[in-house]
C-alpha cells in the first residue's frame, strides 16, 4: 500500500510540474488581438491605444490583426473558431451585439462561442441636426416629427446607427425618414450640406463642427454626459426617459479558456488602461476608459443582445 501510495504521488507531483508552468509561463509567444473592422475605425483606434502597454504587461508582443467584413462578423467567426489557449483575442463591440439577431445565419454565437476578459472602452453618438431645423432641443425635435410625419430626413450609415434612429422613432412616438449612407463619413456630409436634416455622428466628429455652427449638438446618446461635450444633455435627460446608444468595445477570448489566461489578461488590459500614456491617447477622443471585471463585461454584452433584439424586431429592420 505505500509503494502504490508513493508511486500515486509521484504521478501526482509530475502532473502538476508539467501543467503548473503552462498556465504560470503564459504568454510564451505573441498574441493575436483581431480586430473585425479596417485601421482606422474606431475599434482600430482602441486596439492602438492600449497595444504597447499590453503588450508590455503581458511581456510578449500584441499583434494586431485587421479582420473586416460583413459587418464584423467575419473577424468574429475566425476568432471563434480559433484554439482556446489565450493566444486568440477578439475586439468585440456593439456591432456583434446586434448581428445576433439582425443575421439570420452566423458562424459564432456571441454567448456561447466566447468568453468575455474587459471591455476597455465606451464612446458615444451625438444627436445632431442642421442649423436651419428649426428645433433646439430633443423635445422640439420629437414636437417637431409629430406635426411632420415622414418629413425630417435622419442620415444613418450602418446597423448601430440605423438602430439608433429606428428606436428614436419608437420611443418618442415620431416618425421620421431614414437615408442610409455608404460610410459614417457620408451620413456626417449629409446633416453638414442639409441634405439630411438629423443624423448621429460620434461625438468626436460631431463637436468641432457643433462649435463651428455647422451643427447643433441636441444630445449625446450615452447614458451620462461625456468628457468631451460636458454641456450638452443625454438624450434621456433631455426628453427621452431610458434611451441610451452607446458603442463598447471589450476583449473577448474563445470559449473554454482557462480561468487563469483571462484573469492574466485581464489584469494586463486593466493595467494598461491606467497607464499615463493610454489616459492621454483617450483624452483627445470622446472614448472613456472602462476596465471592467469579466463578469461585468459578460453582464453588458447579454444586455446589449436583448435590447438590439426587441429594437429589431420592433422596427423589422433586416440584413442588406
Amino acid at each position: 500500500m505505500k509503494i502504490i501510495t508513493w508511486r500515486g504521488s509521484i504521478v501526482l507531483a509530475l502532473t502538476v510540474l508539467v501543467n503548473a508552468p503552462v498556465q504560470a509561463q503564459y504568454p510564451t509567444r505573441a498574441v493575436r488581438l483581431i480586430v473585425p473592422f479596417a485601421a482606422g475605425s474606431a475599434t482600430d483606434t482602441v486596439a492602438r491605444f492600449v497595444q504597447a502597454e499590453l503588450s508590455a504587461g503581458l511581456g510578449q508582443q500584441l499583434v494586431i490583426d485587421n479582420r473586416a467584413g460583413a459587418a464584423g462578423n467575419l473577424g468574429a467567426e475566425i476568432a471563434a473558431r480559433a484554439p482556446a489557449d489565450g493566444y486568440t483575442v477578439l475586439m468585440g463591440n456593439i456591432s456583434h451585439s446586434i448581428s445576433m439577431t439582425l443575421y439570420t445565419k452566423l458562424g459564432f454565437d456571441l454567448i456561447n462561442d466566447f468568453a468575455p476578459v474587459t471591455q476597455l472602452a465606451s464612446g458615444s453618438f451625438t444627436l445632431a441636426a442642421h442649423p436651419s431645423l428649426p428645433a433646439r432641443s430633443v423635445k422640439e425635435l420629437i414636437a417637431l416629427a409629430k406635426k411632420r410625419p415622414d418629413q425630417i430626413n435622419v442620415a444613418t450609415a450602418g446597423a448601430a446607427l440605423r438602430l439608433a434612429a429606428k428606436m428614436l422613432d419608437s420611443m418618442a412616438g415620431i416618425k421620421t425618414t431614414e437615408v442610409n449612407y455608404k460610410s459614417t463619413p457620408q451620413a456626417v456630409t449629409a446633416v453638414l450640406s442639409g441634405e439630411a436634416s438629423v443624423g448621429f455622428p460620434a461625438t468626436s466628429a460631431a463637436m468641432p463642427h457643433a462649435r463651428a455652427g455647422k451643427l447643433r449638438a441636441l444630445a449625446v446618446t450615452s447614458a451620462q454626459r461625456t468628457s468631451m461635450a460636458p454641456g450638452v444633455p443625454t438624450v434621456a435627460e433631455a426628453g427621452l426617459p431610458g434611451y441610451e446608444v452607446t458603442s463598447w468595445y471589450c476583449l473577448m477570448v474563445p470559449a473554454r479558456t482557462s480561468k487563469e489566461i483571462i484573469a492574466r489578461l485581464h489584469g494586463a488590459a486593466v493595467k494598461a488602461l491606467d497607464h499615463s500614456e493610454v489616459k492621454k491617447r483617450f483624452a483627445t477622443t470622446d472614448l472613456e476608459r472602462v476596465g471592467s471585471t469579466p463578469e461585468q463585461c459578460g453582464t453588458l454584452v447579454r444586455r446589449e443582445i436583448a435590447k438590439w433584439a426587441k429594437v429589431i424586431k420592433e422596427s423589422g429592420i433586416r440584413a442588406d
